[in-house]
C-alpha cells in the first residue's frame, strides 16, 4: 500500500486552499487561484498557519509574481483593499500585462521540482512526510502540493 504523509510533518495543513492546478478564470494561469486565496485566508485570519507562512509571497507566489512583472504585496493589497470578488478581479485586470503568457507560465509551473537539483528536494520533502517511497508518482512541486493536502492519495 503507497504511504501517506505523516500528520503534522509538514505542519497545519489548509484543505481551504484550491489545487495549483486549477486555472484561473480570467488567465487560464495554474497556481494563481491558490495564491489569492491565500491573500483571502491572511485577510480573514490574519496570518497563515507557519506551515503555509514560511512561503507566503515567496516561492511559487513570488514565481508567479515575477512571471508576471508584478510585486506579490500588490496582489495582497487588492485583496486587502478589494470588497467583492467583481472587484479583485476589475483591478487584477488593471495590474496583469495584457499577455499573461500562460503557456509559458503553465508549463514552467507543474515542471518545477523536474530538475536534478528539483528531485533532491522532492525527494528530502517526501523523506521527511515519510513518504520516499513515492517519490516516483509525485513528480513535481504543485504534485506534492497535492498530495500534502489530500487531492492525490
Amino acid at each position: 500500500m503507497p504511504s501517506k504523509p505523516i500528520p503534522g510533518s509538514t505542519g497545519d495543513v489548509l484543505t481551504c486552499l484550491p489545487s495549483p492546478y486549477l486555472p484561473h478564470p480570467a488567465t487560464g494561469l495554474l497556481y494563481f487561484p491558490r495564491f489569492l486565496a491565500k491573500c483571502r485566508y491572511v485577510k480573514e485570519h490574519g496570518k497563515l498557519p507557519p506551515s503555509y507562512a514560511k512561503n507566503y509571497k515567496r516561492g511559487l507566489d513570488r514565481f508567479i509574481s515575477q512571471h508576471l512583472g508584478i510585486e506579490p504585496a500588490a496582489v495582497e493589497k487588492i485583496i486587502f483593499e478589494s470588497a467583492t470578488n467583481e472587484e479583485v478581479e476589475s483591478k487584477l485586470k488593471a495590474l496583469l500585462p495584457a499577455d499573461v503568457r500562460a503557456a509559458a507560465w503553465n508549463r514552467n509551473v507543474v515542471q518545477k521540482g523536474m530538475t536534478e537539483s528539483g528531485r533532491g528536494f522532492m525527494l528530502e520533502s517526501l523523506t521527511v512526510m515519510g513518504c520516499a517511497d513515492r517519490i516516483d508518482e509525485i513528480k513535481s512541486v504543485v504534485d506534492m502540493i497535492d498530495f500534502d493536502e489530500g487531492r492525490i492519495e
